[in-house]
């Protein structure tokens, strides 16, 4: 399985989905115009990956601020990383964000994943 890696801008976050090395990552900032289109080949990967998983997975988080439009889209990822089984998510969020703690607790609530906290 290929792997997907797409740089961070100021507007699209550092996207890496690695099946072989087991590193999965969302991290940065994502206000991208169309997150519709942008999350699409995310989406697809991880779709792909969700049908011949590895043994355990762990997806993090590590998002500093996202838009309306990309909450949507993660919920979505969350519903299909949903499927996976033997899978973790870690929300990282830095100290003094409240508002960022207070999302990835809404997510966990929202999905039947285990989510893992952690202060960055």
């Amino acid at each position: 399985m290929e792997t997907l890696q797409l740089e961070g801008t100021e507007d699209t976050p550092r996207i890496i989905l690695d099946k072989n090395k087991g590193d999965m990552e969302i991290s940065g900032r994502s206000l991208p115009e169309d997150s519709t289109e942008f999350y699409k080949p995310v989406l697809e990967w991880i779709k792909a990956y969700a049908k011949d998983p590895n043994p355990t997975t762990r997806f993090a988080f590590k998002l500093e601020y996202f838009n309306t439009s990309s909450s949507k889209l993660i919920l979505d990822i969350l519903y299909v990383l949903e499927d996976i089984h033997d899978i973790k998510v870690e929300w990282y969020f830095h100290d003094e964000d409240e508002d960022m703690e207070e999302a990835g607790q809404e997510f966990s609530e929202l999905v039947e994943i285990p989510f893992e906290f952690k202060v960055y």
